[in-house]
């Protein structure tokens, strides 16, 4: 597989780009979010919610969010989890450039 395949990909179907990239300014706008209103102790996202976007194509931005934020990265659901989603998500994206269901 050539390494510009993934752009080539993503060209031939931009409504998943598109997806991704919104997807990952919400998680990161979330974290951020969080972070913000947890210094100024005013109520919080859910721990739940943050997960579901990170779950649903949002890891990149949840895991760029923690560490840019230094928010949620003591905790193992947040420091294992997230990482582990973000390999499944590389995964199933190299499974659907490759099996031509797409």
């Amino acid at each position: 597989m050539k390494d510009y395949q993934i752009f080539v990909f993503l060209a031939e179907h931009r409504w998943i780009g598109y997806f991704v990239i919104v997807i990952n300014v919400i998680a990161l706008f979330a974290f951020g979010t969080d972070k913000l209103r947890a210094v100024c102790h005013k109520r919080r996202i859910r721990e739940s919610t943050l997960l579901t976007i990170a779950f649903f194509g949002g890891s990149f931005g949840a895991l760029a969010g923690m560490y840019l934020f230094r928010h949620k990265i003591r905790k193992k659901h947040f420091s294992v989890g997230v990482p582990l989603m973000l390999a499944a998500h590389i995964v199933v994206l190299l499974l659907l450039m490759n099996s031509g269901w797409f």
